[in-house]
């Protein structure tokens, strides 16, 4: 990463030391990253003379680039300063006619905490640090980075000792949630999750389900996990850990938005079994105009590092890939609502970050207003043939107002009809309302994310912005019909909160799960062979009907038929899409080598009543091997996730 962004600046500077060397004039050439060696767009820079006589400013590029020419020689302080870093000053002495390149590191902290380089040693300002560790314990502030290392060492587990750290760089990583979130409570909510049980084929052969594309549940487990904590079961929702990832699935022909792929292999936990996979890969396309609404939680519950200052951050990202065809507006809310920023094409980026540096949190949350609110703003400026969503940051506290789930979901509903979709970041720790925020997305016609890190916003907002905001097909669902000569019971891993009646597969009206471009969608069925006994749930034979007969295909050899109904997305009627996979089991390949040992590791987190013989050790061997390519780390890091609950399950 660090080479790369060195790379980049030596090509796109080339010019500026030599115009230094010919005017006389010195000039100052950096960039600026976090501790991961990723590059912060958005960052003020601010340059001052040794005189105060001399003062300019100037925002980073999408590289993190910042350049000041024409500078007379002397002395000179660089202060730069992010949402949700602690700002950084460093002197440097400029000769005239010579170029001074620099490298500027950021850690994550509060605002207050000011971090200044002499040489190369970073060194916090203790009187800064004194005042603020003087406050009443009653309403903590935000923790300093220096704060956090020491709170994550002392929170380290007894021997055996741990793996290495995660490199992801998590907000506020290591700290207890009531440090990091100013209010009195833990008030952290989330579903409870019935796991799929067993189903016997003779009286279900039919698996009806809404598929998801969220990923919050998967950097949710990330941030527990980091912070030395197992997550709550209602936490893992393990289709949302598996998609979190991208598959080797083929492109689709020219007139589908998807393809799908089918596999067949041994189950990894119970080698009587078998695991199907079901892939779909949206198609990738050039990004379209986009119509969007930042609708940005500034209530008081924002106020942490981990939350408001990380979406400004995240959002100050989004608008540095924007076009002037694309078009945004930023609407707030706490205990009232209001525009912020009209609508502004893409190309006027300085007015943009503007805005967002200027965002304060404070107040009670009315999160109803700011959408009604919201929603106006993106009818108004409707771009037709483009993308048209509201992208909603928050920690889904809305306690003034209209607060029901039910209340806001028929706001959504309504609403989405007007084709405006919904996207959710959630942020922040002690009080997440993850259901809320769930329900939410679903009912927008979007996808909900976590933001735990500034690296996470980046994969969200800028890596996947396509599949984050642009819909190639919406209410899709998958319908899988078992062959009862083949297959005695099945299980579908994950989507709990997403299964639907088998009649709802035909139904129109019935709503259900959006693809954008570029994502990819994994499920996996556990398969029970006939011949194979499993407990399925104990039902009565019928009185008044006989057994169904058998058709030709069911001595076909075939498994299973995947059904996939889709609209498009600004369609009313649904195409039917299928596929056959024939019971002839294959190796592992590494699609489903790699998901299933996801899979296990969500098994495993919730105490799944079928784990057979899986164990983190088991989950994590076979990530490793079939990790293959992994150029932003991913896979890597979830490895390293693994082995790391395998210490705090032996820790508990």
């Amino acid at each position: 990463m660090r080479a790369r962004i060195w790379a980049s600046i030596l090509v796109s500077l080339f010019l500026v030391p030599l115009l230094a060397a010919q005017t006389g004039y010195g000039a100052i050439t950096g960039v600026v990253i976090d501790t991961s060696g990723a590059a912060l767009p958005g960052a003020t820079v601010t340059l001052t003379g040794s005189d105060r006589g001399t003062q300019r400013s100037t925002v980073t590029n999408d590289r993190g680039q910042f350049t000041f020419a024409g500078l007379q020689g002397g002395q000179y302080t660089l202060e730069v300063s992010l949402s949700g870093f602690a700002v950084v000053r460093r002197v440097l002495m400029i000769a005239g006619g010579r170029t001074e390149r620099t490298t500027i590191e950021m850690r994550v902290g509060a605002l207050e905490e000011t971090v200044t380089v002499t040489g190369e040693t970073p060194v916090v300002d203790s009187q800064r640090r004194s005042r603020r560790a003087a406050s009443p314990p009653a309403a903590p502030a935000p923790p300093a980075a220096a704060a956090v290392a020491a709170a994550a060492a002392a929170a380290a587990p007894p021997p055996p000792p741990p793996p290495p750290p995660l490199s992801h760089h998590i907000v506020g990583a290591g700290v207890p949630p009531e440090r990091r979130y100013a209010g009195p409570f833990d008030t952290e909510s989330y579903d409870r999750i019935e796991e799929n049980r067993f189903r016997g084929v003779d009286d279900s052969p039919l698996s009806t389900f809404s598929i998801d594309v969220d990923t919050a549940s998967y950097a949710n487990v990330r941030r527990f996990i980091t912070d030395g904590d197992l997550p709550p079961a209602g936490a893992v929702r393990i289709e949302e850990l598996i998609n979190y990832f991208r598959f080797d699935y083929p492109q689709p022909s020219a007139h589908e938005p998807f393809s799908i792929t089918t596999e067949l292999t041994a189950c990894p936990w119970n080698p009587r079994h078998r695991l199907a996979l079901i892939g779909l890969q949206g198609e990738e396309r050039d990004p379209s105009p986009r119509n969007l609404v930042f609708l940005i939680d500034v209530s008081g519950s924002m106020k942490p590092p981990d939350k408001l200052p990380l979406v400004r951050t995240a959002m100050h990202m989004l608008t540095d890939i924007l076009t002037r065809h694309d078009r945004v507006a930023i609407v707030v809310y706490a205990g009232s609502s209001g525009l912020v920023l009209p609508s502004t094409t893409g190309d006027q980026k300085e007015r943009i970050h503007h805005a967002l540096a200027r965002l304060e949190a404070g107040g009670s949350t009315n999160g109803a207003e700011g959408i009604q609110l919201a929603y106006q703003v993106a009818r108004q400026n409707f771009i037709h043939s483009g993308v048209n969503r509201v992208v909603l940051a928050t920690d889904g506290d809305f306690n003034v107002g209209v607060t029901s789930q039910s209340e806001l979901v028929q706001l959504i509903e309504r609403e989405r009809e007007s084709g405006i979709f919904l996207s959710v970041l959630g942020v922040g720790t002690g009080n997440l309302k993850d259901s809320t925020m769930e329900k939410l997305a679903d009912k927008g016609n979007g996808n909900y994310s976590y933001l735990d890190s500034v690296r996470e916003a980046k994969k969200v907002l800028v890596r996947e912005a396509g599949g984050t905001l642009e819909t190639i097909a919406k209410d899709v669902k998958i319908q899988v019909e078992f062959n009862p000569r083949e297959v005695a019971a099945y299980r579908l891993i994950g989507y709990e909160n997403r299964l639907l009646n088998r009649e709802d597969f035909n139904n129109d009206k019935k709503d259900a799960g959006d693809i954008g471009a570029g994502h990819s969608v994994t499920a996996l069925y556990e398969i029970v062979p006939i011949g194979v006994n499993v407990e399925t749930a104990d039902v009565d034979p019928l009185r008044y009907q006989r057994e169904t007969r058998e058709t030709w295909a069911a001595r076909s050899g075939e498994l299973l038929t995947v059904k996939v109904r889709y609209k498009a997305p600004d369609g009313q009627t649904s195409k039917l899409l299928s596929r056959v996979l024939i019971n002839r089991p294959s190796a592992m390949t590494a699609n489903v080598g790699f998901a299933s040992a996801v899979a296990e590791f969500g098994m495993l987190l919730r105490g799944s009543p079928s784990l057979g013989r899986a164990s983190f050790e088991s989950a994590s061997a076979r990530a490793k091997q079939f990790q293959g390519e992994d150029e932003d780390g991913y896979r890597d890091e979830f490895i390293r996730l693994v082995d790391r609950a395998a210490h705090l399950r032996q820790r508990d």
